[in-house]
């Protein structure tokens, strides 16, 4: 429940939402920092607008009159017959917000003041640029300042001075709760342990959100010197900091959080945390800096021709590009780096194979170093397709469907006779 908002600087809120153009685009933070005291009060006075959030969680206004525009679908809108999935690499998103994505309004959920400014706390990522772009056409931007969020250093601390109101509200921020990873389900542990083994001492990591990530960073307490670049921080990469695995002179990079209370706390003011906007986390190139960089990412199909699929069912968007595309490519340029896709070999809901001939939906992303398994590590990279196609099939496909893709692999060419 939110705590009544000042009366004052709310009424500028109201008058300043009147002004607005019809059907405005509005630019909300997204994770688990939406804005909500402001967004409410939007909604109420606001008939029509386009709503354009990354990863919206549940609780977003779905109604006749809003349309859910994003470049990643969150759970909040993943159903919505309002939905408007724009495909975009999220180190593009914010080439759009300057382009065919213009916004006029901007709400963030922001820290208190510190020394004359307020940070964006767990949620910095693509909200500099839509600021900057809402700012370049005279659109308005809002903070509601909340003590629950953290102050956070990096691309995200701001100057009262930029926005156009300040309303002061308390909001829960949202996330995952933290504690221990649930090692009981064997398949997800033994992906995990086999991830985990192709990780060596100093390496840079990147890992997205989900039960396997989760798990290798559990299997990585035994490491040190690790580096984190990455577009989310989380409860995981907590404790590996309390463990020492983490290179005490490098500050972890990432462009938002994504955990527990306890994980918000640590962040606050904290100077091993730095959060970036995504035009540099997300950046290729700035990736391949990193050294040893390993992105581990999953994936909901991969195909005999080395393609991943993360971001389609049956015809329905799931999610989007995210920053798949850009870490596989920048881990691929890394010196020592690495680039894998994690993933169980059957889809337990779907009773299907994950590894299958060739992609039916679009591809997220393409040859990645290796697919991991629970039975294996097919190698892809600097193989030849002959062996790309064996190392899936022996090494990361369930033995039920291996022969059938052998006999595939033989009908789409990548086999021949004699080999």
């Amino acid at each position: 429940m939110s705590a009544a908002p000042a009366t004052d600087n709310l009424s500028q809120f109201r008058r300043l939402i009147e002004a607005l153009p019809e059907n405005p685009r509005v630019v909300v933070s997204g994770n688990g920092a939406v804005p909500w005291t402001l967004l409410k009060e939007l909604d109420a006075r606001v008939e029509r607008y386009v709503l354009h959030s990354l990863n919206g969680p549940p609780g977003l206004p779905d109604r006749e009159g809003v349309t859910l525009e994003t470049a990643f679908v969150g759970p909040g809108v993943r159903r919505s017959p309002r939905l408007a999935y724009v495909p975009s690499r999220l180190s593009l998103v914010p080439r759009l917000y300057h382009t065919t994505m213009p916004p006029d309004v901007v709400l963030v959920h922001t820290s208190a003041p510190h020394i004359g400014k307020v940070s964006l706390g767990t949620e910095v990522n693509v909200m500099p640029a839509a600021i900057e772009a809402a700012r370049a056409r005279g659109g308005i931007v809002v903070a509601q300042v909340d003590s629950n969020v953290p102050y956070v250093f990096g691309d995200g601390e701001l100057e009262l001075s930029r926005f156009d109101a300040v309303v002061e509200a308390e909001d829960p921020l949202g996330g995952t709760h933290g504690g221990p990873v649930d090692t009981s389900d064997p398949v997800v542990a033994s992906i995990a342990e086999r991830v985990s083994s192709l990780i060596r001492n100093g390496a840079t990591l990147q890992l997205g959100i989900g039960a396997v990530p989760d798990a290798v960073l559990a299997g990585l307490v035994e490491h040190r010197g690790l580096r984190i670049w990455s577009e989310m921080v989380s409860d995981g990469i907590l404790e590996l900091e309390r463990r020492g695995c983490l290179d005490d002179g490098t500050v972890m990079t990432a462009s938002f959080l994504l955990g527990s209370p306890d994980l918000y706390a640590w962040a606050h003011r904290n100077p091993r945390l730095r959060l970036l906007r995504s035009e540099a986390v997300n950046d290729p190139a700035r990736i391949a800096l990193n050294p040893a960089m390993v992105s581990v990412n999953t994936g909901l199909q991969v195909d005999l021709y080395g393609q991943v699929n993360a971001a389609r069912v049956h015809g329905r968007i799931h999610s989007g590009f995210g920053g798949q595309t850009d870490f596989i490519v920048g881990a691929l340029h890394s010196v020592g780096g690495q680039a894998i896709i994690a993933l169980r070999s059957w889809h337990p809901k779907a009773d299907c194979s994950t590894i299958v001939p060739m992609l039916e939906e679009p591809a997220t992303s393409f040859q990645p170093s290796a697919v991991v398994t629970e039975h294996g590590v097919a190698g892809l990279f600097g193989r030849t397709q002959v062996e790309q196609v064996m190392n899936l099939i022996e090494k990361a496909a369930h033995p039920d469907v291996r022969d059938e893709l052998v006999e595939e692999a033989y009908a789409l060419g990548l086999l021949r006779a004699a080999e």
